[in-house]
């Protein structure tokens, strides 16, 4: 039987296709060879799990180390020791049986009390086992302040004993750098005397896949079933995801089961259809980040991110964390965006969840006679709902910031759902915001402003603005039509109902757009 894309948990090499983790962690071989202590932080479902089992069965294998991946996670629930250290433990000794030959695996656990068992354990197994140990400790990060700070001030403790009385190397793995580990563990943020883990060697992170290693990837199931992916097709899978391992093998996974005929080469229409197809069945992964963006420090960042805004007061540190938990990046001209365009896609439609449950019944009044979209039946349709909704509309949106944009988001997405797709992109430096409707033959480009109390009309502006977009847009074909969408958020201006307007105007590069106030 071939193997499979995997988006369930770590992979496994039997069943699974898989890169080799190793050289997306390049530093790990040498810390772990200077019997370093470390940190190995990246987002949830980057393959931190698979990346570090893989490893430990290497190193294992290889005969110099006994190595295992270890998790805490059974003590995450509990905030006492009582509770969470025979959790643990217990845990930790079902995992090395299941992964070490007999003579590598633990003793029996030393008989201490419990605020001393989690080094005592360590400092037994040390001793005991004819290779020195290097252990991964998945979830670290999970822990409750005083299991985690027991846990750090242990290995603290045991360090200079290693490697025969303690292990030699030891990588806590989870979403945060170390500064976060010694804080929530009541220390200080740096690596001084009040820090129970001031013993750092390095901090690691587990990088995304490269557009190269997307198509070697994907070349995996090419070997084993002959079905080919266009090279279009890995371009675009890279484009979508950036390279995020769980979107990358989801794309796949959804377009090879898709297409059952292995005769029939993966295109780019399919990868498409498979992002669209994440982004509307929101699976676990999806569901995770968007419960992320009720986190106080996350919408900080992420409101900004969306109204095309500015950061503000918004902290450094706010900035890192939203980074660390993989929902933005930097681009190469310092922009803070969306981490890829699924995320810009999928978390706003996460956030519209309560408009589109205030929305009215759905109908189809802006397709034409032959089911194809009518761009005039579109704007009337709009400024219609608009007219009639919006006020309501605005009060229910979770991010005040941004509450005319999933308005109108969420009116594109039933619009192109069931045939088309919207694509919206951020741009936070521009305080912009692009939508691409796409529907059968017709594109649109959509460049939507908010005018704020303080400064000017937005209008040429915007109009340079969707000039740069249509005219990105324009390989699309010859239906490509623009809107220029400014919705009026300064104070003490007239009802909804009588600011809405749309006209038609020549932009100066010559495209015929509409411009609607609202």
């Amino acid at each position: 039987m071939p193997r499979h894309f995997n988006i369930a948990g770590p992979c496994q090499p039997d069943i699974h296709y898989l890169l080799p983790p190793e050289r997306r962690v390049p530093r790990v071989r040498e810390l772990i060879d200077g019997r370093g202590y470390f940190v190995i932080h990246a987002p949830r479902q980057v393959g931190k799990s698979t990346a570090m089992l893989t490893l430990g069965d290497q190193l294992t294998a290889e005969g110099k180390y006994a190595s295992v991946m270890l998790s805490v996670e059974t003590g995450v629930p509990y905030a006492d020791l009582d509770r969470a250290v025979p959790a643990i433990l217990n845990s930790w000794r079902r995992r090395a049986a299941a992964r070490l030959p007999p003579e590598l695996q633990p003793p029996a656990w030393p008989d201490v009390g419990l605020s001393a068992a989690f080094g005592a354990a360590l400092g037994a197994w040390a001793s005991t086992c004819p290779r020195p140990l290097a252990l991964f400790l998945d979830e670290v990060d999970g822990l409750a302040p005083d299991v985690l700070s027991a846990l750090l001030r242990q290995l603290r403790d045991g360090y200079n004993e290693r490697p025969r009385g303690f292990p030699a190397s030891v990588a806590l793995v989870g979403m945060r750098d170390v500064k976060d580990y010694v804080i929530t563990a009541g220390g200080s943020d740096r690596s001084g005397a009040g820090s129970p883990f001031n013993i750092l060697a390095g901090s690691l992170t587990l990088r995304n896949f490269t557009r190269d290693e997307v198509a070697e990837l994907y070349a995996q199931h090419t070997a084993e079933t002959g079905q080919v992916f266009e090279s279009d097709a890995v371009d675009r899978a890279w484009e979508l995801t950036r390279g995020q391992p769980w979107l990358v093998n989801g794309l796949a996974l959804d377009a090879v089961g898709t297409i059952r005929d292995r005769s029939v080469a993966i295109r780019v229409a399919d990868i498409n259809e498979a992002k669209e197809t994440l982004v509307r069945t929101r699976p676990t992964h999806l569901q995770s980040l968007g419960s992320r963006l009720e986190d106080p420090r996350v919408r900080r960042v992420m409101e900004a991110v969306f109204a095309g805004g500015e950061l503000g007061e918004i902290t450094q540190d706010d900035r890192d964390y939203v980074e660390e938990l993989g929902l933005v990046r930097y681009d190469d001209g310092g922009n803070l965006q969306p981490a890829n365009p699924i995320y810009a896609d999928a978390l706003p439609r996460a956030l519209s969840a309560t408009i589109r449950m205030g929305m009215p019944a759905p109908g189809l009044s802006w397709l034409d006679d032959s089911g194809g979209l009518d761009l005039t039946r579109l704007l009337t349709g709009f400024l219609q709902f608009w007219m009639e909704y919006g006020h309501r509309m605005l009060k229910s949106a979770p991010y005040k910031e941004i509450a005319a944009q999933l308005v109108l988001l969420t009116y594109l997405h039933r619009v192109a759902n069931g045939g088309g797709s919207v694509t919206p992109e951020f741009s936070l430096l521009s305080r912009r915001i692009d939508l691409c409707l796409r529907r059968g033959t017709v594109t649109l480009g959509i460049e939507l402003k908010v005018w704020r109390d303080g400064r000017k009309d937005p209008l040429d502006e915007g109009l340079l603005q969707l000039d740069g977009y249509l005219q990105r847009l324009t390989g699309n074909g010859p239906k490509v039509r623009g809107w220029l969408v400014i919705f009026d958020q300064r104070s003490g201006q007239p009802e909804i109902e009588d600011r809405t307007k749309a006209r038609e105007v020549v932009s100066p590069a010559g495209f015929a757009v509409v411009v609607i106030r609202g």
